[in-house]
């Protein structure tokens, strides 16, 4: 009789199969950068008992697939058309840098007396930062702006009509942008998704890149207002180029020599 081999044990498994496991742990890595905002290398690694390279290899590919931005030691989800942060969660983010920003760009307000301020905390925070000493017209198409500056003795608040959107809390849609066409506003305070040399300013929505596009074709002066993290991303749709603003006004993490290169198209760019 003779002896019986020793069991090979189960056998590797398929590329197919590995391939399968990667993806999955790919949609599994941008799902929790989504819900979290952050995520970093090595806890990924940890949780997901793969190697730190494994982790950092799945961060290229969501990179370059445009669903993320790699940071140091991690990465943070990028808007999309899928996807799109919520005000409360843009509320929890990066505030001390934010409030930073809202001052110096309510400090470009000038001899502005009309002001659009566009949706968004960030813009919601500049408008909370204007002064309280003169008149101003305010238009919004954030419901949350115009009830904060509605409050206020000396501001009057046109808030645009249309469909609101629930996880921004602003109007949207043709009675939004029609009428805003029907203004000419001395100084817009915007902010975008998405900040590119290449594409200009983008946000993941069409409806709101509408009311965006018209905000900025309505105004005589353009300044715009934004995190490190929007530099570089790009989302759906793009409504103006960054030559059209004389001012950007971002936070220090933003380095130097990015920021010159953003300022060689023509705005003056103000890291605060």
């Amino acid at each position: 009789m003779r002896p019986r081999k020793p069991d090979p044990g189960p056998s590797p498994p398929r590329e197919k199969e590995c391939a399968v496991t990667s993806e999955e742990r790919r949609r599994a890595i941008l799902t929790q950068a989504r819900h979290e905002g952050v995520v970093q290398v090595t806890a990924l690694a940890a949780g997901f008992a793969v190697s730190v390279e494994t982790v950092r290899r799945d961060l290229r590919i969501l990179e370059d697939h445009g669903m993320v931005r790699r940071t140091h030691g991690g990465a943070h989800p990028v808007e999309s058309a899928g996807f799109e942060t919520t005000l409360e969660a843009r509320t929890a983010r990066h505030v001390p840098q934010k409030i930073r920003i809202a001052r110096a760009a309510a400090g470009l307000l000038g001899a502005a007396e009309t002001v659009f301020v566009d949706e968004g905390f960030t813009p919601q925070l500049i408008a909370q930062e204007l002064p309280e000493d003169r008149p101003l017209t305010v238009i919004t198409a954030s419901l949350t702006t115009a009830g904060v500056m509605a409050a206020r003795d000396r501001v009057q608040v046109l808030l645009l009509g249309g469909r609101v959107r629930g996880g921004t809390l602003a109007t949207v849609d043709h009675w939004a942008t029609e009428m805003l066409a029907g203004f000419v506003v001395d100084l817009a305070y915007m902010g975008a998704n998405g900040i590119s040399r290449e594409y200009g300013l983008t946000t993941p929505d069409p409806v709101v890149g509408e009311v965006k596009a018209q905000a900025v074709r309505s105004a005589r002066r353009r300044v715009l207002a934004g995190v490190h993290t929007k530099f570089g991303a790009v989302g759906f749709c793009r409504f103006a180029e960054v030559r059209d603003f004389e001012a950007i006004v971002t936070d220090t993490a933003l380095p130097a020599t990015e920021a010159h290169r953003y300022s060689l198209l023509g705005p003056q760019v103000i890291r605060v």
